[in-house]
């Protein structure tokens, strides 16, 4: 269970094999943000006058910038982790070195993490030439949730993965798990006007908490309770960990 420098030889590995296609993973990782950002902040923002005191387009732009690294911790720790178990056996390689199961778990999730920060940070620099952000003392604070929000969701995918018995099952995950907090988190509208279950439920999201986060350091806008969201990434943080090493274990050591 002790986890060493090992974990970062298994980071190395995954970001060397990044370098020969990092150009078309941030295409995909950060494309679809950006589309949202023109056709929603600017086709459906010049109909919304207003949400919360800000135009839209400042409205969802924190929401954006979550979205872009919740998707590009989501797919590098599904995907690309379930690849690297099953069809690669890279797993069993790596195993097969002093890297323990556990140091190979953390590798894999800060991969995932890191991959979220590198998508999170090109699309706070967008948000920047737009305009929508100027930095200041919260840039700090703004790494650090996106650093949080890209290790809970390395971390909840590679569950995932750990589980999956072909490529197929993430079709569940996304249509259950991830759709969902898209559209629940309070990226594009706020959540006062639905029935309170669902408000209640929001609450509980990661994504949501990461949203609320982003948007206080942004604007000064508290969505929901600050010291709540924090506590609440933390939390998952420090048990999806303790999950995906449990999972994992039980995939690969039988």
């Amino acid at each position: 269970m002790m986890i060493t420098y090992r974990m970062f030889a298994v980071w190395r590995r995954n970001f060397t094999v990044y370098k020969t296609f990092y150009k078309a993973s941030l295409v995909g990782n950060i494309g679809e943000p950006v589309l949202y950002l023109f056709a929603m902040g600017f086709g459906i923002g010049s109909y919304i006058t207003e949400m919360e005191g800000l135009s839209y387009i400042e409205y969802i732009a924190p929401g954006l910038i979550i979205t872009s690294s919740m998707y590009s911790a989501t797919f590098e720790c599904t995907f690309g982790s379930f690849t690297r178990l099953t069809v690669q056996r890279t797993f069993d390689s790596i195993l097969n070195t002093p890297v323990s199961l556990s140091e190979l778990v953390m590798g894999e999730i800060t991969w995932g993490m890191t991959k979220s920060m590198i998508s999170g940070t090109t699309m706070m620099i967008i948000m920047t030439l737009f305009g929508l952000y100027t930095p200041d003392y919260s840039l700090p604070l703004i790494l650090l949730t996106i650093m949080l929000t890209g290790y809970i969701f390395a971390a909840a995918a590679l569950c995932c993965s750990s589980i999956a018995p072909s490529y197929d099952f993430f079709n569940y995950y996304f249509t259950l798990f991830i759709t969902p907090m898209f559209f629940l988190s309070g990226v594009f509208f706020p959540m006062d006007n639905f029935p309170e279950a669902f408000q209640w439920f929001s609450q509980i999201l990661p994504a949501t908490g990461s949203v609320s986060l982003l948007r206080y350091f942004f604007h000064g806008i508290v969505s929901s309770p600050l010291y709540f969201s924090f506590c609440l990434l933390v939390v998952l943080s420090l048990g999806l960990t303790i999950a995906a090493i449990k999972i994992t274990r039980n995939r690969l050591i039988k």
